[in-house]
């Protein structure tokens, strides 16, 4: 069944409704009581040009919005994400949140942004962070680029059929504290999807009916 954008919308703002279960005791935070609220904001549209170059289930031209952080970041430096970052006290509720972050970080017109709902909370461990996906519609898109080089050095958008492209699956193995870690994640050219991200990604696609089975053996070491 192919899915087409207006599916896409409808199915996202129904996933919005019911949530998604993570399923990933990793992400248990050390210190909840002492817990950032945070929020990202993943936002999907319809590309204007470079439509997808691989078939999937959805439209070659439904995309999704990432940045890449900066490698100077003091948590997760050099991987790509999606535009967010902490609650503050000026925000109305977090989705506000999620949108600020995003404009501050890729320069969007938030006027353009229509809002689907939210996901649970995941946790983000190595920063203590309790993190809302926040689930969003580009209903007028706008230019985007990365304002804050401290923070993005780029900002772009990424068709989702080359994410969902068996080929581009792969399992990202790393070492920390002399432990061996493996993460769901997505390799397309030189962009590598990992992480927190990767998982959210990871289940959204399969609760979508939008995932593709993949070859979970092939690994890309990060150590």
């Amino acid at each position: 069944m192919m899915h087409s954008p207006r599916d896409a919308r409808a199915e996202l703002l129904a996933l919005g409704a019911r949530g998604v279960d993570w399923a990933a005791p990793s992400r248990t935070l050390l210190d909840p009581a002492h817990a950032r609220q945070a929020a990202v904001l993943v936002l999907f549209g319809v590309l204007d040009s470079t439509p997808a170059g691989s078939s999937a289930p959805v439209a070659g031209d439904l995309d999704v919005l990432l940045q890449r952080r900066s490698a100077t970041m003091g948590h997760h430096a050099g991987q790509i994400g999606f535009p967010g970052g902490g609650v503050e006290a000026s925000d109305r509720d977090i989705t506000a949140t999620a949108l600020r972050e995003a404009v501050e970080e890729t320069g969007l017109d938030p006027s353009g942004v229509e809002v689907l709902g939210t996901l649970p909370q995941l946790g983000l461990p190595v920063s203590n962070n309790l993190v809302t996906p926040v689930l969003a519609w580009w209903t007028r898109v706008s230019e985007v680029a990365a304002v804050d080089h401290r923070e993005a050095v780029d900002v772009f958008r990424m068709p989702v059929a080359d994410l969902l492209d068996p080929g581009h699956r792969v399992t990202a193995v790393f070492h920390r504290d002399g432990r061996e870690y493996r993460s769901t994640a997505f390799q397309v050219g030189e962009v590598l999807v990992w992480g927190f991200t990767a998982l959210v990604l990871d289940r959204m696609f399969d609760a979508l009916d939008w995932a593709v089975p993949w070859d979970r053996q092939r690994t890309v070491d990060l150590s």
